[in-house]
């Protein structure tokens, strides 16, 4: 297949698709929150009940505090690769696609859930770029650009 064909495959296909914005993914975020602050809720309450409920440190960081960090970045990339979408953003029917719309794979997952969310976490100040969502024409954030994926609505 020559490379216009290709080219003209993946405008029409990507034409067919529908973007998320900005907005759709903020709330099926904030739902995804509600999901992991339940988990770590659950998860992270039998440790009131040891060491007096004084927080256990390892050099600058605490137990719940590694805990509730892996958690977060587990959920993220663990239903992103096996369901393509979190609970919040099956509840809001889009889901995580690659750019050539094959298969996710784990190198992708891991640079826009792990990495991108990662970066934005440490340099607080990063978290304003997640408004270019709103601007880009395929409605992508710094991530999606890095990790070459796209947020769709489901067909």
């Amino acid at each position: 297949m020559s490379e216009a064909s290709l080219s003209y495959q993946h405008a029409a296909s990507s034409s067919e698709q529908r973007f998320a914005g900005f907005w759709m993914r903020f709330w099926a975020y904030v739902l995804d929150i509600v999901v992991i602050s339940s988990l770590n809720g659950i998860l992270l309450s039998p440790f009131k009940f040891v060491n007096d409920g004084i927080a256990i440190s390892i050099g600058l960081w605490t137990v719940t505090g590694l805990i509730a960090s892996i958690v977060y970045f587990a959920y993220f990339l663990f239903m992103t690769k096996f369901f393509g979408q979190t609970i919040g953003k099956m509840i809001l029917g889009i889901r995580v696609i690659r750019e050539d719309e094959q298969s996710l794979k784990w190198s992708d997952v891991f640079f826009r859930e792990v990495i991108g969310r990662f970066i934005y976490r440490v340099f607080s100040i990063l978290m304003v770029l997640y408004i270019i969502v709103g601007f880009t024409e395929e409605k992508q954030g710094l991530h999606d650009m890095i990790a070459s994926t796209r947020v769709v609505f489901d067909r």
